[in-house]
């Protein structure tokens, strides 16, 4: 059986006098130089932002920050109304629907761009499978389709084309468009490349691994929630939304 190595961490150290991020002195070198979305290149990557990474996650940080009354900043507020003490309460009940249906679904759109980029030569033939096999069974393609904007996603064709004027290389771009001609193709009808399948192709250009991609939603979101909360204070909902369930849900005796 090897033998397990040693606990460690590459992120953070201290002493009485100074505070290391990544090997970097937190007050002489990061405060008031780096922004925000900059330091969290740092955090994950332990290297130094490029410039186009610091636009792309800037871009995708603003993108995914706002969504309007979905289920997580319902669910937010109506915590909120029953814990006004405990604000991060609302905010951790809101990001607890950042999953497969809503927000983090860049994960799966990730995965099939990887997937047709591991094909090589053969990118083309593996898309049409790809889009072919999610047709035939009916299932949705993470990345594509959108309940309201039709025929296209607004915010996808500015995501890529913010990329592209950036000076990305292109390949993960290349493997979402070509996979959005064959999901066409499959289903015989279009279907927007949707925003969090414009964020996937994104943050793989920057070489964000597609197992945290959802981790830097969780980021913009949190920030988007706490706004919502501040609405609710100003402006309260919840208890309508509380009121409407009440009346547009009534109550059915059990069968016999």
């Amino acid at each position: 059986m090897r033998a397990s190595s040693p606990p460690r961490t590459r992120i953070a150290r201290h002493t009485e006098a100074a505070v290391y991020v990544r090997d970097y002195d937190l007050v002489q070198d990061l405060i008031g130089k780096l922004s925000f979305t900059e330091m969290i290149v740092l955090q994950l990557t332990g290297r130094m932002p490029t410039a186009l990474q610091t636009r792309i996650l800037d871009a995708v940080l603003v993108t995914l920050m706002e969504h309007g009354f979905t289920p997580s900043s319902i669910v937010a507020r109506l915590i909120y109304d029953s814990t006004p003490e405990a604000m991060q309460s609302a905010v951790a009940a809101g990001l607890l629907g950042v999953g497969g249906t809503f927000i983090g679904t860049m994960e799966g759109a990730a995965c099939l761009i990887d997937d047709i980029l591991q094909a090589g030569e053969g990118a083309e033939a593996r898309a049409r499978k790809i889009a072919t096999e999610h047709a035939q069974r009916r299932n949705p393609v993470p990345g594509f389709g959108h309940p309201f904007h039709k025929p296209d996603d607004p915010r996808s064709p500015k995501l890529l084309a913010l990329a592209r004027e950036s000076g990305a290389p292109g390949r993960h771009i290349e493997a979402l468009e070509l996979l959005s001609r064959e999901v066409d193709a499959a289903f015989g009808r279009h279907l927007t490349i949707n925003v969090t399948g414009a964020v996937a192709a994104l943050l793989g250009e920057i070489d964000i691994p597609q197992k945290i991609m959802r981790g830097l939603a969780v980021v913009s979101r949190a920030a988007g929630l706490v706004g919502h909360i501040h609405e609710e204070q100003e402006l309260p909902t919840a208890r309508h939304v509380w009121g409407l369930v009440q009346r547009e849900v009534p109550y059915e005796e059990n069968p016999r």
